[in-house]
């Protein structure tokens, strides 16, 4: 599990790939503090698993499926991406609970600097806009993000001059891919309400005859 909160921004120090999946080497610094392998660390908001440790970098396999639901796949030498390890128990949850997961990738359609914020608007695959809700949580790029507007096709995320120093989101722009992760209660719920549903017993004359009535 991830908050949310971006620890630092690492870059891209190579990409292999292989008959199985991508080899990428990622350079970085406090993520590094006892990390080992087989830990977990969000690339972006994508939860991936250290394979090797090296001089002041990270190794992880990143599979072709993963590729493919993610923005990885236009990673490239020097890139810079959004780094946080694994919550611990006991850790400050300054965000919100994340997996890790990607549901979609959305597109920035607009992006508004103002006066100490800036506002972006993004396009999120269509089946994901009925997870997202005026100030509920979404993570973007590994970063938790409070919803500011929603309307039929888009919504609105605000960005202070603090996040857009420590995180990857200051050389978005316009037309850019963004890996995007709904709030975890909002998909637990809609499950539940349709097992509640499937499980729905109908009280007719044939129930009340089977029961004895």
């Amino acid at each position: 599990m991830f908050t949310g909160i971006v620890e630092e921004v690492g870059s891209v120090e190579s990409i292999q790939p292989s008959p199985n999946a991508y080899r990428v080497a990622v350079r970085a610094q406090k993520v590094l503090e006892n990390t080992r392998q087989r830990d977990s660390i969000a690339v972006n908001g994508v939860c991936l698993t250290v394979v090797d440790l090296g001089a002041g970098t990270f190794d992880v396999q990143i599979m072709p499926e993963t590729f493919k639901k993610t923005n990885l796949s236009l990673l490239r030498k020097g890139s810079k991406v959004n780094l946080e390890r694994a919550l611990s128990m006991g850790d400050r949850l300054g965000g919100h609970l994340t997996s890790g997961d990607i549901d979609g990738v959305g597109q920035i359609k607009e992006i508004r600097k103002g006066q100490g914020e800036t506002l972006m608007q993004i396009q999120p695959p269509p089946r994901l806009m009925r997870y997202i809700v005026p100030q509920g949580r979404i993570v973007v790029e590994g970063v938790s993000l409070t919803i500011a507007e929603v309307n039929e096709r888009e919504f609105l995320v605000y960005l202070t001059p603090f996040t857009l120093e420590n995180t990857n989101l200051n050389s978005k722009k316009e037309g850019d891919l963004l890996n995007l992760e709904v709030d975890l209660i909002s998909r637990y719920l809609e499950k539940i309400i349709q097992e509640g549903k499937k499980d729905r017993t109908i009280v007719d004359a044939e129930f009340l005859k089977k029961a004895g009535y």
